[in-house]
């Protein structure tokens, strides 16, 4: 690992990705990694209206966005600079969140081989600065370009 952390390489890996995803710009520039140990990373996203559908609450598309990206940093935590490519991206929603809300992602890299990475990522709704309802979980399959 380059960094001397977990949480150094992750925000290290995050800070480069920037300015070369229009989508993650758009929609994660305010992201902030709170907390990165081997296979977990935890961020937290404060809703503001682009994050939002019609009805004012959590977009799909923004929870689907937020799987990618939270999925690729779990991965990263193993050392690597780059996740590879989305193979799979599964999301249930369960429950929402709306504009001023902050959110919690948990992702998790439950296994990384060498080709291929199986993450799990949870979204909660903060409350008074803990996790408190579920707005989502979602699984995310990637296979690695970059050896170990």
């Amino acid at each position: 690992m380059a960094s001397s952390t977990p949480l150094e390489h992750v925000r290290n890996v995050w800070e480069k990705m920037q300015g070369n995803s229009p989508i993650y710009d758009f929609l994660l520039s305010d992201a902030i990694i709170v907390s990165a140990t081997k296979g977990t990373v935890k961020a937290r996203l404060t809703l503001s209206k682009n994050h939002v559908n019609s009805r004012g609450t959590i977009h799909g598309a923004v929870s689907a966005t937020i799987t990618d990206w939270s999925g690729g940093l779990a991965i990263a935590t193993h050392g690597l600079e780059k996740t590879g490519a989305s193979i799979d991206i599964h999301v249930t929603y369960i429950g929402t969140a709306q504009v001023g809300d902050t959110i919690e992602i948990e992702a998790t890299a439950n296994k990384v081989g060498r080709s291929v990475a199986f993450t799990t990522i949870r979204i909660y709704k903060l409350v008074d600065g803990n996790p408190g309802s579920m707005v989502a979980t979602a699984s995310h399959t990637k296979y690695i370009r970059e050896a170990k």
